[in-house]
């Protein structure tokens, strides 16, 4: 958590006494997503679970601030004073230097750039936060090491790539990029996606073709078909594609379209090689190749509902590409979510918790999580949110069975809501029982 001294405390009160909520849940996906929501805030312990549950909230409260908006560049000033997320990211940054200042004594390089979106508003009106900004796309720009091809890593004392980078710092990068009006950057920022997937994507003819593996690097190697690995990776690089087509300063310079056309082919093959799969229980394994439903193979959410989420996303801004059949596999996964597992026990309980998630800390943990985990929580809420957008753009059906041209009316007054919110009212390998856990404590400078 920040401290918050003198100079962090007046952004908060700001944001606290004007924040005013547009119907961020206008269509119900089929259980209780505010439910969801709410955990999604509650439970998150790390820097990672805090800057994706930003981002979540940024989305679903305040989505022309997103690059999924419409215009988000330059950022609206009135909106940012109201938006939930940047509350939130401002009051659970531990601010630090270098690469890690918005989280200090980090052990990975990335996962503090998690919080560098809402970092670069919340600077708009604090310098405090508009520093720590800048360090952060600093340090990873200078001072991480860099893989044999240039890849930025995601650890910060050895050169290891981590598919989850992929959602944390390219990202950041970019939007950062396009705030500063900074096309070099911008351009990097699609570059370590081209680098990032020169390493993890997997080399193999079978239907799943096309998706990553999870670590490749000296301390936490694991070559394995992560499910939610995948899904960093193909959600961030839809933020990256996102942040390049709503950047006004790059439109008609040579490299954006060829660069666009990359991302969604990158983007594509991972989301392709998902639906290919084999599922269990109509979920997507944790490791997506092991028939092992009692080991690494149980169907889990959290791959399952990003990557349902980067379907509907794409299917909005990649229509031609992204056509039909991919809402259909998202809607599948959603209503999946909806019902009960093979034993009768509902995916989401009475108090919001989505299971059966894999351990967010040991991914390699053959005992699905049940007791809420802080990322797949926020994976709901951004399927959600993706599908809710996609809805509005008439791309989804807002109903079982529907088409988008039934929800096309409905999306009007969304519509309205979403863009004129104020018109609306009220580094030692650290094990958990023998097996790899992300959360790698840090140790001197790195």
């Amino acid at each position: 958590m920040v401290n918050l001294d003198s100079t962090i405390l007046p952004a908060i009160s700001v944001i606290s006494t004007v924040i005013t909520s547009f119907n961020a849940f206008p269509y119900s996906p089929g259980f209780d997503i505010k439910k969801v929501a709410a955990l999604a805030e509650s439970l998150p312990k790390h820097s990672w679970e805090y800057g994706t549950t930003a981002q979540a909230l940024l989305e679903l409260h305040n989505p022309g601030l997103s690059v999924f908006g419409s215009a988000p560049f330059p950022a609206s000033e009135s909106e940012m004073g109201k938006a939930r997320a940047l509350k939130y990211a401002a009051e659970n940054v531990e601010l630090g230097t270098g690469y890690s200042a918005l989280s200090r004594g980090n052990g990975a390089a990335g996962d503090p750039a998690s919080l560098g979106v809402s970092a670069v508003l919340l600077g708009k009106s604090d310098p405090v936060f508009a520093k720590a900004a800048q360090e952060t796309a600093d340090g990873l720009l200078r001072d991480v090491p860099r893989f044999w091809n240039g890849a930025i890593s995601h650890r910060a004392r050895v050169p290891e790539l981590w598919a989850d980078f992929m959602y944390m710092a390219p990202p950041f990068l970019a939007y950062y990029a396009a705030d500063k009006e900074d096309a070099g950057l911008l351009q990097e920022s699609v570059r370590q996606c081209e680098l990032y997937r020169q390493i993890l994507k997997f080399n193999t003819t079978e239907r799943y073709n096309g998706v990553w593996m999870h670590i490749i690097g000296p301390e936490s190697m694991d070559r394995g078909l992560w499910s939610t690995g995948n899904a960093w990776a193909a959600a961030g690089m839809t933020r990256v594609l996102a942040t390049i087509m709503k950047a006004p300063f790059v439109n008609g310079l040579e490299w954006r379209q060829p660069a666009i056309d990359k991302l969604t082919r990158y983007i594509k093959e991972i989301v392709d090689g998902a639906m290919n799969a084999p599922t269990d229980d109509g979920l997507l394994r944790n490791y997506l190749n092991d028939l092992n439903s009692g080991g690494h193979g149980f169907g889990e959410i959290s791959g399952s509902s990003l990557l349902a989420a980067t379907a509907y996303r794409m299917a909005v801004l990649q229509p031609q590409v992204f056509g039909n059949n991919y809402v259909v596999w998202a809607d599948k996964t959603r209503a999946v979510l909806s019902g009960n597992d093979r034993n009768g026990k509902p995916h989401i309980t009475s108090t919001g918790i989505v299971t059966p998630a894999v351990n967010p800390l040991a991914w390699m943990d053959t005992k699905p999580f049940t007791t809420g985990s802080p990322e797949g929580q926020a994976f709901v809420v951004l399927m959600y949110t993706a599908w809710r957008d996609c809805v509005i753009a008439a791309k989804c059906s807002s109903s079982p069975g529907g088409s988008a041209e039934d929800s096309l009316a409905k999306a009007a007054a969304a519509i309205s809501s979403i863009e004129n919110p104020e018109h609306e009212s009220s580094n030692v390998m650290k094990r958990y029982h023998g097996r790899l856990a992300r959360h790698l404590p840090h140790h001197g400078s790195n």
